[in-house]
């Protein structure tokens, strides 16, 4: 019996990885979650409550807590994280805080106690790609205080390998999408807002392209990780599927019958990425992992979750 901590727990991926680790009988999990915006311990209820998960409420920055549960765990899966691009840009120093300052600290009590750590990272670390796609040795070029603070943890990560010797990897995966994710993200945001009668903001011309991995894969990636990938590594999670989001919003439109005008074009993010595109054939050839579900097969149901949630 592997005890592992999940930090981040609560939150959309989080929540997803917990869900499914809980259903293997080799794992006893604990999570800690500030339950910011992003995160809701009721999207874990059932596993508390049938004794499957135990539940704190807690920073990763808080450097007594992390001690006490980084000591009484074998593995350390570190999802916690401010995610948000558009909140980045108006309060950077929070993001600084979870994401750089929350990953060293974990990074010292992993380094203290000897433990074992996976770090949950983004392709928004390599930046926007005119053409073609972004391996694991891909330069990293970041472009909003989000991805920079990833971009930060994952070096302090590397860093920590390379002068410590501890035993950590990284996982940078593609958007994800599926059910328990936070409403302001873009296909729960279009969902209800069509729901609802609503138009749906697009940054720009909503050309922006994005490559699309069902959560659930993602899900499998980093479990594969877990139990076959190795220290000091750097794996890449994506799938064969990308759209712009005018596309996204046209499929879940028609999905929903919607006839009206239904999209309010605003004035572009920041330092908005064009295209994200990720290789991802390291872990298909070291994990053996590779994505099953399909955009076009999965959107009714997740979009009758939301409708019922």
């Amino acid at each position: 019996m592997t005890n592992v901590l999940v930090a981040g727990g609560a939150g959309f991926i989080g929540s997803n990885f917990v869900h499914q680790m809980s259903i293997e009988n080799d794992f006893k999990i604990t999570v800690v979650d500030a339950l910011t915006y992003a995160g809701s311990r009721s999207n874990l209820d059932p596993l508390i409550q049938s004794n499957k998960v135990v539940f704190f409420h807690g920073d990763i920055a808080d450097q007594e807590l992390m001690a006490k549960l980084v000591k009484s765990n074998d593995l350390i899966i570190n999802f916690a994280a401010e995610s948000h691009v558009d909140n980045s840009i108006l309060s950077p120093d929070s993001f600084v805080k979870t994401n750089v300052l929350g990953t060293m600290v974990l990074l010292n009590q992993v380094r203290e106690f000897n433990k074992r750590l996976v770090q949950i990272s983004t392709d928004e670390v390599y930046g926007s790609l005119d053409y073609g796609f972004a391996d694991e040795e891909f330069p990293l070029k970041t472009n909003s205080p989000y991805s920079a603070s990833k971009a930060s943890a994952d070096l302090l990560c590397l860093a920590y390998f390379k002068t410590y010797g501890i035993d950590v990897s990284i996982t940078r995966c593609s958007n994800n999408y599926g059910i328990r994710q936070n409403s302001e993200k873009f296909i729960p945001m279009a969902i209800l807002s069509l729901l609802e009668g609503r138009k749906v903001p697009i940054y720009g011309d909503g050309e922006n392209v994005r490559n699309w991995i069902h959560v659930n894969d993602h899900v499998d990636g980093i479990l594969a990780v877990v139990k076959n990938g190795k220290t000091g590594q750097i794996y890449n999670f994506g799938s064969n599927e990308s759209f712009t989001n005018l596309q996204v919003l046209h499929l879940i439109a028609s999905r929903l019958n919607i006839e009206y005008d239904y999209i309010k074009f605003v004035e572009d993010r920041k330092g908005h990425d064009f295209r994200y595109a990720i290789e991802f054939s390291k872990a298909s050839k070291e994990l053996g992992w590779k994505p099953e579900r399909v955009f076009l097969d999965q959107i009714d149901s997740i979009i009758t979750w939301y409708n019922k949630n």
